[in-house]
């Protein structure tokens, strides 16, 4: 476990868009209070409880309000996290990564700069989520030769017909 104090020292408070299907919810309040001890601030786009949602809804919403720069990050829940992830990366902007692991977690922050965090309250328990989700929230992207490579993830986003063949080859 990472020692709040210290953290909380090195990086700043953020903003944080989460949200969850039914399957999720209990995973998702054990991340928002996680979020709290963190000094976070966060908003939930919802579920709010066991209730049969669709999951597209509420990634959606989530990904759109971190895509216009209203959040710093999103945190989406579902069953196993790969319904809000494909949701989510269809919103122009997104990052969305599914991470089941601590080391997924810190190279989604590192290598490709998501700004949205996936995960599946059905594969993994409360404290290993509670752990990808310090460690996403603490990870700085490190830029370089990863920076060239969200380059050419933008491009592939941009529906300009300017020729973007010199980033994608």
């Amino acid at each position: 476990m990472l020692e709040w104090a210290e953290e909380r020292r090195r990086v700043a408070l953020m903003h944080i868009a989460v949200g969850s299907d039914h399957a999720g919810l209990n995973l998702k309040q054990t991340i928002v209070g996680l979020l709290t001890e963190m000094g976070h601030t966060y908003e939930d786009f919802g579920c709010y409880d066991t209730r049969s949602v669709d999951y597209p809804d509420i990634a959606r919403a989530v990904a759109e309000a971190v895509a216009e720069g209203r959040f710093d990050h999103g945190i989406l829940v579902c069953s196993n996290g790969v319904g809000m992830s494909i949701t989510a990366n269809k919103v122009r902007g997104i990052r969305a990564a599914l991470c089941h692991d601590t080391f997924s977690a810190r190279r989604s922050r590192e290598h490709t700069d998501a700004n949205v965090l996936c995960l599946g309250e059905w594969a993994i328990g409360k404290g290993l989520a509670r752990e990808i989700v310090q460690i996403y929230l603490t990870t700085e992207f490190v830029g370089g030769r990863h920076a060239l490579r969200l380059e050419k993830i933008r491009a592939l986003e941009d529906p300009s017909p300017k020729d973007n063949s010199r980033i994608l080859d």
